[in-house]
């Protein structure tokens, strides 16, 4: 009689065992969300002015709290980015473990000015929502977003930069004229520069000093520290890539042109541009006709530019730009600086 019983009662607890065991080593947890988070304040739609004046006022943002069906210690950020962008360059206002954040005008203002590269003075739209983070083995949520209207104010930016010594400038580390930057004060820094010879070799410095150099030992994308020379090919303009959080970097020739409904070939070629050394530019001088155009290097969609905000400057993979009527046009294509911006004038 005990056989008869041992047999069924050491299944049962075999099955109990394997299915502990597979609950308890599970890849994929999820967490069951009874309700998401909602901002409360500031609300959906409302206008907010930013002044220099009140760069100090506080700046602060409410909502309600994620309810996971137990008490969850959940750390909330508040995100930024323009209406329309799916929040694929959002800006992280801030973070709190609690149902408010005590930010600032200024840098509300900061983020909206320099990161997004909203214009100063005007009124654009942006939107705003909370991604909710409780563990890292779990999918962050998101609330839903409000929209709201914004004024920011300009301000003198001071971009981080990463100096660029080289063959091509007499291996001047303190030359402020060949340096790339970090627009999003990430350590991660682009920029244009022109190499005027061919097989040009350089370096990246932090600071106009050789203190911290950088170059790369096996010419394979890596940065070293006080690593070889890094050589280029043909002279011309080159996209410079270094990012210092995984010490990584690339370099591109670049040949830009313009294209769209608007010049003589429409959306099927490029226009050429010509490299101004002196000015520092790509100009082009051509007649066009009432339509769109863009920016495109190398003959190639893989690198264009446009403008979102119709503001004069450009973002990779951005918006069509209009030309308004049919006429001979002078533009400028000027990749100088940590924004990108151009410059069109009707002859």
């Amino acid at each position: 009689m005990n056989k008869k019983l041992f047999f069924p009662t050491f299944l049962a607890a075999l099955f109990l065992v394997a299915g502990c065991e597979k609950a308890e080593f599970s890849p994929n947890p999820t967490l069951k969300v009874l309700a998401r988070p909602t901002i409360t304040s500031p609300a959906s739609e409302s206008s907010v002015v930013l002044t220099e004046n009140t760069a100090n006022d506080p700046f602060v943002v409410t909502w309600t709290a994620a309810d996971f069906g137990y008490r969850a210690a959940a750390t909330y950020s508040v995100e930024i980015d323009r209406v329309g962008n799916d929040f694929k360059d959002a800006v992280i206002l801030g973070t709190s473990t609690g149902l408010t954040l005590n930010s600032t005008i200024a840098k509300l203002n900061t983020a909206l000015f320099s990161t997004l590269a909203l214009p100063g003075e005007t009124v654009s739209n942006v939107e705003m929502r909370l991604s909710v983070k409780v563990s890292p083995e779990v999918d962050v949520i998101h609330s839903d977003a409000i929209t709201l209207k914004v004024t920011p104010y300009t301000i003198v930016i001071i971009y981080p930069q990463l100096q660029v010594p080289g063959s091509y400038q007499g291996w001047n580390p303190a030359d402020n004229t060949t340096v790339i930057f970090s627009a999003k004060s990430d350590n991660k820094y682009e920029g244009y520069i022109y190499f005027k010879d061919a097989d040009s070799k350089y370096k990246y410095t932090v600071g106009p000093s050789w203190t911290t150099n950088y170059g790369d030992n096996g010419a394979n994308g890596t940065l070293e520290a006080g690593g070889a020379d890094i050589a280029l090919g043909a002279a011309g303009v080159y996209r410079l890539n270094a990012n210092l959080n995984d010490l990584t970097h690339s370099n591109l020739r670049t040949d830009w042109g313009l294209i769209g409904s608007s010049t003589p070939d429409g959306w099927n070629s490029d226009q050429n541009m010509t490299f101004d050394p002196v000015a520092n530019k790509f100009t082009i001088t051509l007649n066009l006709v009432a339509g769109k155009i863009k920016f495109r290097a190398n003959d190639d969609w893989g690198v264009n530019m446009g403008d979102d905000q119709a503001n004069k400057t450009l973002e990779y993979g951005g918006a069509d730009i209009d030309i308004p009527a049919d006429g001979n046009y002078t533009i400028d294509l000027i990749l100088s600086g940590a924004v990108y911006t151009y410059n069109i004038k009707k002859n």
